[in-house]
């Protein structure tokens, strides 16, 4: 098994279709920085230029992930792992690395038909301080956990873990065992940074490519703060707070503007970097409140 892998989902990139509604949700939700420069738009969740980008489309749904490699020695040597596995993938130009704000990247696609790009060097914008959106009584949790994780649809569920454990490199295999609407599912989570997983997959039929994106923060009144928000400005809750039995994340998740959710957490514990498995999603908590997506939802969302 090669040692070559991603140390971290880096950004995503989404696609929307009601600016407004997302600029609204964002800052003042989230508590996330709208950027928008030369008609660019992006998230700041820290130092770095942008944690997600955004495209004005009528998906409404995640169009990219990036996935980080330490430089670009580790940059060649993914593009020569990718060959020996016979994964296609195309080098982005110059110039397309420098819009996108890092060094280089390459582009590739996952089981699923999720676009993925692996990149090093992200610019870091170390002499603008970050300003989130509305007030936060402390900080988004990033650094050696990346983004955040994200909860996707698979491309049948063995044929995604070997993608990600063989040819992104990433660890991790079976935390929850659940029913899920009378069937029982075994969904997967895998890690490649201090976060206890950055993906998950295998928790059914999903219309769109993504579950959910979970952001953390450092400070447990900022996720109060953004359920009192959440709930004060009509934005649907999936699920009330509750501490998840896998990774211990203090949690709610309500929905986005463009139908998916988004997890925001506190307290999240690192992998342990050996398997080991639940038999129910949650310590306490996450009840089900509302069912407005239009996937399938169950009373547990795992992780």
């Amino acid at each position: 098994m090669t040692n070559i892998g991603v140390t971290e989902l880096g950004y995503l990139g989404i696609g929307i279709r009601d600016l407004d509604a997302w600029r609204f949700y964002a800052s003042e939700i989230l508590g996330m920085e709208w950027g928008d420069s030369n008609g660019e738009l992006s998230l700041r969740m820290d130092y770095w230029h942008h944690r997600i980008l955004i495209e004005q489309s009528d998906e409404d749904d995640v169009l990219f992930a990036g996935y980080r490699v330490a430089g670009p020695e580790e940059f060649r040597m993914m593009q020569h792992h990718l060959e020996e596995c016979g994964v296609p993938f195309k080098v982005a130009s110059p110039a397309e690395s420098e819009k996108r704000c890092v060094l280089e990247f390459l582009r590739l696609s996952d089981p699923a038909g999720l676009p993925i790009e692996i990149f090093h060097g992200p610019l870091v914008d170390r002499h603008k301080p970050y300003r989130p959106g509305r007030g936060m009584h402390g900080r988004f949790v990033t650094g050696s956990g990346g983004l955040g994780h994200i909860v996707i649809r698979d491309g049948g569920v063995e044929e995604t873990y070997r993608f990600y454990r063989q040819v992104l490199g990433m660890r991790g295999t079976v935390e929850v065992r659940f029913e899920m609407g009378g069937v029982r599912r075994e969904p997967i989570f895998m890690h490649c940074c201090e976060r206890d997983h950055t993906i998950g997959f295998g928790v059914g039929p999903l219309p769109k490519r993504i579950h959910h994106l979970m952001v953390e923060v450092d400070n447990l009144d900022d996720v109060g703060l953004a359920y009192d928000l959440a709930r004060r400005n009509g934005v649907p809750v999936l699920m009330a707070p509750g501490r998840h039995a896998n990774d211990s994340m203090f949690s709610f998740y309500m929905q986005t503007p463009s139908g998916w959710f988004c997890e925001y957490g506190y307290g999240g514990a690192p992998p342990n970097h050996q398997s080991e498995y639940n038999l129910v999603g949650d310590i306490w908590g996450h009840e089900m409140v509302a069912t407005s997506y239009t996937g399938e939802v169950g009373r547990e969302t795992p992780g």
